[in-house]
């Protein structure tokens, strides 16, 4: 079994240079999720859908940068609590590790150049078989193969990622749709934040709305984002851009069924106060061609 100084200095080494971490292939073509109301049986109980399977088309990659490492590293569960208490509402990423895993080490520098992109997430590393309050930290967290990635805002869970199923991309893609400092994309958390933007963009001089409806763990939804918020970026004089989820609160979820929203992720485009027109999916192709034909522009197929 390798040494944990022998581990760390092999990331330190990865994390210099290019690395193709393995990743499991996906599907092309653009995916939803099915998000139906529980259905009621004739005993009157709500019926438990089954978990969807979904994939999404594209990724996205991170470029690495030339700031100061910002992994920490954890050796106790005593720790690992302080570190989610002191983050407060910040998102933190944890990367449950061991010293003799390649997939660990391989996806590593993905970690470390995440930490020097994103200043709003906290990135934190735990090597399973570093010690005994390492491995009580795996038991206690449920961890059982590596590298497992868990996502954690106001010290609760939010997100989680198996060994087998992460790559680079993914990753970053995760990363950006749990994190915060996303400021061209307006984060709305209720209906009155729905009203009071579409509100701000009515009349002549008012944008384009397009307003991406999702939910908190779906694959679709996380993988798309990455594009959502480059559009933003880019069309800003344009198009502005949003985002709920339906699953964040009560107030969120009445809104997508007022909505009549069945399936994730639902982009929106708001005009004039008014819905203009829909797109449901993740291509990203697709979605930037129905955002410039609601511009406006002509689009051909």
């Amino acid at each position: 079994m390798a040494s944990t100084a022998t581990f760390l200095s092999t990331l330190a080494t990865r994390s210099a240079a290019t690395v193709s971490p393995r990743s499991a292939a996906e599907p092309s073509g653009a995916k939803i999720v099915r998000f139906l109301p529980a259905q009621i049986s004739r005993t009157g109980r709500a019926a438990v859908l089954p978990t969807p399977r979904a994939a999404v088309s594209g990724t996205e990659k991170q470029a690495p940068s030339s700031k100061h490492e910002r992994v920490v590293r954890v050796h106790s569960t005593q720790e690992f609590d302080d570190a989610l208490k002191a983050a407060k509402n910040r998102l933190v990423v944890v990367e449950f590790a061991a010293s003799d895993s390649e997939s660990s080490s391989q996806i590593y520098p993905t970690m470390v150049q995440l930490s020097r992109t994103c200043g709003d997430v906290d990135f934190l590393l735990v090597l399973g078989d570093e010690s005994e309050a390492t491995k009580e930290l795996f038991r206690r967290e449920g961890i059982t193969q590596v590298p497992h990635f868990n996502f954690y805002k106001g010290a609760e869970k939010v997100h989680e990622e198996e060994a087998m199923a992460i790559g680079p991309e993914r990753l970053a893609g995760d990363v950006l749709y749990y994190g915060d400092s996303h400021s061209a994309v307006v984060q709305l958390h209720s209906r009155e934040d729905v009203e009071a933007l579409i509100d701000e963009h009515r009349g002549d001089k008012g944008k384009l709305v397009v307003l991406d409806v999702g939910l908190k763990h779906c694959g679709p939804c996380v993988k798309v984002y990455p594009t959502v918020l480059k559009l933003s970026r880019s069309m800003v004089d344009n198009t502005v851009f949003a985002r709920m989820n339906g699953d964040e609160n009560d107030s969120c979820m009445e809104f997508l069924r007022d909505m009549k929203i069945v399936e994730v992720p639902t982009f929106v485009f708001i005009r004039d106060g008014q819905i203009v027109g829909r797109y449901v999916g993740s291509g990203k192709g697709e979605l930037i061609g129905e955002i410039l034909r609601y511009n406006g522009v002509r689009v051909t197929y």
